[in-house]
């Protein structure tokens, strides 16, 4: 049995990590702790375990193993950062940090203790999002010349973070608003598939301004290292979202709509005439934050390879500061190491 701790219960995805925590056998969560009181209660009494007040206590318990950190985003260094020096395994909601300099820092400190570390990036779980990778990977699509994802939903539109969730629409809190909430998702995708980012440009909007200002929709223009162009799409105003990914390259063309994949190319049928679905996939890998108490609970290593990395997760937060800068500067920004 292993011990874990839930440090800041502030995410909108906690409730359903209290259910998957729930629901294991094979650990338990020793205490939970949040700067909100009812809140690290109620969380607390969901998973059977005490309540902390004095966060510095988890990370000096040895018996604590690993912690998931749900915090608020501009609360995670001064979480991760302690954790990782006490040897923590690290569950750190995405996206890793407020910013890209803190994000950096994090992320040494996290490889500097070798403990193992995972964020939410669950799509790379995706049997569709597995083949694209690996089609791409054995050159099924030639030279890739432009790719797209949409990760878009009508969150705004529904009053999703009007009131335990609110914080999530304060970029002063958060560091970001819509586009930066949903878009880190897709630009985790797009820099799994191509890679390091050369410069991007883009434009982030207020639509019905439902939180005081705080972006709801935007779209990106990014130029990977390798050539290749991409447009990103995300935001909490849309009423649908059906045409999610695409792949176009000088041997194959690949896109999703309505979670349906559709390929071209001799790749696919030998003589590339047809645009074919296609479905023999691979199996879905577990959520992403499955996949961390898998690595935590079995201690083998083999089962970190599925894991985004400390510096994958930084790089995201890198790449996402220089769209926003972009749309504020209305021009091209070159992105950094």
């Amino acid at each position: 049995m292993v011990d874990f701790a839930l440090v800041g219960c502030a995410h909108i995805h906690t409730p359903s990590f209290v259910k998957k925590l729930k629901a294991r056998g094979d650990l338990r969560v020793r205490r939970v702790w949040d700067h909100d009181a009812d809140r690290a209660a109620k969380n607390a009494a969901e998973l059977g375990c005490e309540v902390e007040a004095d966060v510095n206590r988890i990370w000096a318990d040895g018996d604590i193993r690993a912690a998931v950190i749900c915090a608020e985003t501009d609360r995670h260094e001064g979480l991760v950062l302690p954790a990782a020096e006490a040897g923590k395994h690290l569950f750190v909601e995405k996206p890793l940090g407020f910013a890209a300099a803190d994000a950096q820092r994090m992320a040494a400190a996290i490889d500097k203790a070798g403990v193992l570390f995972q964020t939410g990036y669950f799509m790379r779980s995706s049997p569709i999002h597995q083949w694209l990778r690996a089609r791409i990977n054995d050159g099924a699509f030639g030279t890739i010349t432009r790719l797209r994802h949409s990760n878009c939903h009508g969150g705004a539109l529904g009053g999703w973070f009007d009131t335990d969730w609110r914080w999530m629409a304060d970029p002063t809190v958060a560091g970001c608003g819509g586009f930066g909430d949903l878009g880190t998702h897709s630009l985790d995708i797009l820099m799994w598939l191509m890679g390091d980012v050369e410069r991007v440009t883009g434009d982030v909007n207020v639509v019905i301004n439902r939180y005081d200002g705080c972006d709801e929709s935007g779209e990106a223009l990014i130029r990977f290292k390798n050539g290749a162009v991409a447009t990103l799409a995300a935001g909490w105003v849309d009423v649908a979202n059906p045409h999610t990914a695409l792949v176009s390259g000088t041997e194959g063309f690949a896109h999703v709509v309505n979670g349906r994949l559709y390929a071209k190319g001799r790749a696919f049928d030998g003589e590339g005439k047809d645009l074919l679905e296609i479905t023999d996939l691979p199996a879905a890998r577990p959520h992403a934050f499955d996949l961390f108490l898998d690595a935590v609970v079995t201690g083998n290593k083999d089962k970190a390879v599925g894991l985004v990395t400390p510096t994958e997760a930084a790089q995201r937060n890198v790449v996402m500061q220089a769209i926003y800068e972009a749309a504020r500067r209305r021009t091209w920004v070159d992105v950094g190491p």
